[in-house]
């Protein structure tokens, strides 16, 4: 009987011991998980917000969808002013400026086009997979329209992603914690985000 008390205590006392260093590891463990794919999904924004930009010059607003900003990386060009000729050392020391080179044929300026992915992000860069959220099949959701802001308009875009899909295999309730806290206590929005549909915000990253 004593025996068979002491296993029970003794598997008591691991069970016990296992609980309390769960307990401490798993919010690390949660923490050390939320920060990887915060980084991997803040580079992906990153690279959304470039080819949006880029996309802005070309064609004057920003674009809602992943299919036209995809194409736009793959397919299209931009506009590059290219120096031709330079503007003689004895010149720049007697002051002649650019405008005044230009004038005078000294210097011309070409405007060529040249790739959107070589120029913005290289040959190898995927923009095939722009709209997918690392560590999941699931899209960023996108938008872009037109607002108010001091009776003028503006053309903003956002591009976000909520803790719960991006954390969708994580403690569940360590999930909720963290979008109260981003939430309530911090006003963010509870997930990673760039740009703002609501109101210009410089194409800022909620990390940022």
């Amino acid at each position: 009987m004593k025996t068979v008390l002491q296993i029970i205590l003794a598997i008591v006392i691991i069970g016990l011991g296992y609980g309390l260093y769960k307990s401490i590891q798993t919010p690390i463990e949660f923490r050390q998980v939320k920060q990887q794919r915060y980084d991997a999904t803040i580079q992906k924004l990153k690279n959304i917000r470039t080819a949006q930009l880029a996309y802005k010059d070309e064609y004057g607003t920003f674009t809602g969808s992943f299919d036209t900003l995809i194409d736009f990386v793959n397919n299209d060009s931009l506009r590059v002013v290219k120096a031709i000729g330079r503007i003689p050392d004895k010149m720049l020391e007697q002051g002649m400026t650019e405008q005044e080179a230009l004038r005078k044929g000294i210097i011309e300026r070409d405007t060529i086009r040249i790739s959107v992915k070589d120029s913005l992000f290289g040959p190898d860069f995927n923009a095939n997979l722009l709209w997918k959220v690392p560590y999941t099949n699931d899209t960023f959701q996108l938008g872009a329209k037109t607002v108010e802001s001091g009776n003028v308009n503006v053309d903003v875009f956002e591009a976000k992603v909520h803790n719960d899909v991006l954390l969708h295999d994580q403690n569940e309730q360590l999930v909720i914690n963290l979008n109260e806290r981003m939430s309530k206590k911090q006003n963010k929005f509870p997930g990673v985000k760039v740009g703002d549909l609501e109101e210009p915000n410089n194409n800022a990253g909620n990390w940022e």
